[in-house]
């Protein structure tokens, strides 16, 4: 079995190859959400991540393919993350994965990591095959989606001393700094056993990760509620990875400490849900995670009609 290394950026040709097998992959295992299209394949392989290097690996004729992060930031120096490490159906139980897994772990041993995490779906493939080299559920999390009505049936709850503004793309400049420290405040969400760190990079970090779902090929929209002294008390965030396509993710949704207790996770929600709808007519579902520890948001996501759509996790495993 061989395993080689993808040039980076990749072909074309390398592009739909690995656009195959994840198809193939989630069409046997995850037969519910679609499979992501390839406009959002392209742009993860061909842009490089902004938290530090990637490595794609495929096997011979298309059987499998797998993607790691090795973090730069100083922080994470130690550890790193298995974006994506699939098998073609029909190509299984002939060693395809294992000798995958080797060839990553090999790089990550050279490059020093004394840990690796992926998010995995619970009761799956994935799961027995990654317990059985080690890894070990840091962070039950479970995955929610939500409908998209017609703009009209959205209704957005009253905010008093805060205003809600979106900003489709980047973050205005005048607002950039406050929205970065606002993001601060992610720092208390759950992070269960895991080794990574939760960086905060500041605006300078922002601004990358925006620019990073915009040059992929998505669209990036941000709602926030904020003062009339400046801050940003809350915000969230909606990636469509593929902005033809029928399914949007939920990304950040913060509110800072000082400002909780007023009903701002809910309103930056459906703000969003309200833009969305009246945005991207092909849009129907909208998906986001969240730790199962996390309570505060599943009660508001619960409120806003998320549905619980399947359990995952952060497995982790040492090196």
């Amino acid at each position: 079995m061989t395993i080689r290394s993808l040039t980076l950026p990749p072909s074309d040709a390398e592009v739909d190859g690995w656009q195959a097998v994840l198809a193939a992959a989630a069409a046997a295992d995850l037969p519910g959400p679609p499979p992501p299209a390839r406009v959002e394949t392209a742009g993860r392989l061909g842009v490089a991540p902004v938290r530090g290097r990637p490595v794609l690996l495929a096997a011979d004729e298309g059987a499998g393919v797998a993607g790691l992060l090795l973090f730069s930031e100083e922080a994470n120096r130690h550890t790193a993350f298995l974006d994506v490490l699939a098998v073609r159906p029909d190509a299984r139980r002939r060693g395809v994965g294992t000798a995958l897994w080797e060839r990553v772990r090999e790089e990550l041993l050279a490059d020093g990591r004394t840990s690796v995490a992926t998010m995995l779906d619970l009761g799956g493939p994935g799961q027995a095959f990654a317990e059985s080299l080690g890894f070990e559920n840091v962070l039950p999390m479970a995955s929610y989606v939500q409908d998209v009505p017609e703009p009209r049936a959205v209704e957005v709850p009253a905010t008093p001393g805060y205003t809600l503004l979106a900003w489709p793309g980047l973050t205005p400049d005048d607002w950039v700094r406050a929205q970065a420290v606002a993001h601060a405040a992610m720092e208390d969400a759950p992070t269960g056993d895991m080794d990574q760190h939760i960086h905060d990079g500041g605006a300078e970090r922002l601004r990358a990760v925006q620019r990073l779902a915009l040059d992929r090929g998505g669209e990036l929209t941000t709602v926030a509620a904020v003062t009339d002294a400046g801050e940003v008390a809350a915000y969230t965030v909606l990636v469509l990875p593929d902005p033809s396509g029928p399914r949007a993710v939920q990304y950040d949704t913060v509110v800072v400490p000082g400002h909780r207790g007023h009903g701002l996770g809910r309103a930056v929600k459906q703000h969003m849900l309200r833009d969305a709808a009246g945005r991207f007519p092909a849009l129907r579902t909208i998906a986001t995670t969240v730790a199962d520890e996390n309570t505060p948001m599943r009660t508001v996501n619960e409120a806003l009609g998320y549905r619980r759509e399947r359990g995952t996790a952060v497995f982790q495993c040492k090196i």
